[in-house]
């Protein structure tokens, strides 16, 4: 997964063709921590559809502010520079999740491709 080091660079990656889902983390979230074993496989399994990058909260000041991203980890997906579709909570979220929000971020970018 790509990091981004600043807004210039997200603001770039979001504006590519096609869905780009950004994922809020930090160094310090358990939360985060939990979901890192399995995410290579997760994104493996979807890089035909979309790109993930990742967004430290901690060291990309003002992404996370700009785009009302209160509790981490969370997943913003973003079509050609506009937001699609979100999964912003406090909560710890599980692959199953994950997983199916990554589908719904597929269908709805899909929709709106046509």
């Amino acid at each position: 997964m790509l990091k981004v080091s600043n807004k210039d660079q997200f603001d770039e990656l979001i504006q590519k063709p096609g869905l780009t889902v950004a994922v809020f983390k930090a160094d310090w979230c358990g939360d985060c921590k939990f979901i890192d074993p399995f995410m290579p496989e997760v994104e493996e399994k979807y890089a035909n559809q979309l790109t993930l990058i990742e967004v430290d909260v901690e060291h990309t000041e003002g992404i996370s502010e700009a785009h009302n991203v209160l509790g981490i980890p969370s997943f913003i997906a973003f079509s050609n520079g506009q937001e699609v579709v979100r999964l912003v909570n406090r909560l710890r979220k599980s692959r199953e999740e994950i997983e199916q929000f990554l589908d719904r971020a597929s269908e709805v970018h899909g929709a709106m491709t046509l």
